[in-house]
């Protein structure tokens, strides 16, 4: 389970856009003279205005543009998503979806085949070839249809039921393996 949670937080990260940022005091548009002369004002000493305490300063330790993605290994990705995919092949909330029933997108069909299947978010896994059954359930609230080369470990994890097309079985148990 920590290496599920691991490469899940990975794969979580790795989606993270990493785009925030702050002015330092040396990107602030300001002078960098003092404010007013050190002696004869009867006023405390000061220093530049850009400073982070001032109005209008920099921020000081402020975020800048970064990345979040992480690294994890090929094997233990793969060992992962073999322990994902088979809890819940334990849990019974694993599913094969036949596409041939599709021959044409319908959500009607669709809602009928998850009505018996348990509650909760329900994440489809499709083939690259299986588009009508992919049309057929994408547009059922609660229910998000991914093709097979996109599916991670925090996406089979965040699933409360899991269904598959046999391509998408063959595809996934041929990465994991």
């Amino acid at each position: 389970m920590a290496l599920v949670h691991e490469t899940a937080r990975a794969e979580l990260n790795a989606q993270r856009q990493g785009s925030a940022s702050t002015l330092t005091r040396g990107e602030v548009a300001m002078t960098g003279a003092k404010a007013f002369r050190q002696k004869g004002t009867g006023r405390a000493r000061s220093g530049p205005l850009s400073v982070s305490h001032k109005y209008g300063g920099g921020v000081a330790f402020g975020p800048k543009p970064r990345s979040y993605v992480v690294k994890v290994n090929r094997k233990a990705r793969k060992k992962a998503l073999r322990a994902a995919l088979s809890v819940h092949a334990q849990r019974g909330s694993l599913a094969i979806c036949d596409p041939a029933a599709y021959d044409e997108p319908s959500t009607k069909t669709a809602v009928e085949a998850l009505a018996g299947f348990g509650q909760g978010r329900a994440l489809i896994v499709v083939g690259a070839d299986d588009t009508n059954c992919a049309k057929s359930f994408r547009n059922i609230k609660g229910t998000w249809v991914l093709p097979a080369d996109n599916v991670g470990v925090a996406d089979v994890i965040g699933a409360a039921r899991l269904i598959l097309t046999p391509a998408a079985l063959e595809f996934l148990t041929g990465v994991a393996s």
